[in-house]
């Protein structure tokens, strides 16, 4: 059904490519007003070629995020949808992930999705309500030693969805919060992540030709998910957790990759 955002503003973090870039173009080919944010200056391209917004925005900050949000409403009104899609994966087990690494992938998963959830929450309240999209990842529901820290961050996004959802129901103000939890996607940051693992020892290097992997999703599958939740037609689904990895998890064993 075309147009079934029609009239709605959204704010999509990360946007640039990979899973925010499908993101922004499925919500706005539905109709959505969209605010492309990232730190990555592609953004600009995308942002032009759908017809969406774009800001340069770095999630750490919070008083960035509440010159986005002031900005948003000013121009446009309202605040309907926010997608916390910014993130980063930088392998490493607990006895070999850094200090640093592992403050990095909490501040852009952990801190940047608290800040969206603190700044949209008022402002998707005066737009007589909204939903919340939060990127987690199957990595915070299963054991997968190399990437200890990403998996500690995206459980975190969980219990902030969880939270923030019974606030907004305590708070009657019409606004939902609900985590994706992607498995492996075909995306810029997986293949970055993958080269990354080999390089570190952690995974071997690939040898002679691979039949495609059955668990690789594409960033549409996502998208396409992202836009039901931004949707009226999800109006009853608030504080839950949407796992789409072709059912990886519901397998024995380790995450794919």
């Amino acid at each position: 059904m075309a147009g079934r955002l029609a009239g709605k503003v959204a704010i999509v973090t990360g946007g640039a490519k990979g899973l925010g870039a499908a993101d922004a173009r499925l919500l706005a080919k539905e109709g959505a007003k969209v605010v492309l944010t990232d730190v990555d200056s592609a953004g600009e391209a995308l942002a032009k070629d759908i017809g969406a917004e774009f800001q340069r925005h770095d999630v750490t900050d919070e008083a960035a995020w509440a010159a986005l949000i002031d900005g948003v409403m000013v121009r446009h009104g309202r605040l309907d949808v926010l997608v916390n899609n910014a993130g980063i994966v930088l392998p490493g087990t607990i006895l070999t992930q850094t200090t640093e690494q592992y403050r990095k992938q909490m501040a852009v998963s952990v801190d940047g999705t608290f800040f969206g959830c603190k700044y949209a929450i008022p402002a998707m309240a005066k737009s007589g309500g909204g939903s919340i999209i939060n990127m987690a990842s199957t990595a915070s529901k299963r054991g997968y030693a190399p990437v200890v820290a990403y998996s500690a961050a995206k459980g975190a996004v969980e219990g902030i969805t969880r939270s923030v959802a019974a606030f907004c129901i305590g708070a009657k103000n019409g606004v939902r919060c609900n985590s994706i939890h992607p498995g492996t996607i075909d995306t810029p940051m997986v293949a970055n992540f993958g080269r990354a693992m080999i390089d570190a020892g952690l995974a071997p290097a690939p040898t002679g030709q691979n039949a495609p992997d059955p668990n690789l999703g594409r960033p549409e599958d996502i998208g396409n998910l992202v836009v039901f939740l931004a949707s009226d037609e999800a109006k009853f689904l608030n504080g839950q957790e949407f796992v789409a990895d072709a059912g990886a998890t519901a397998l024995p064993g380790e995450l794919p990759r």
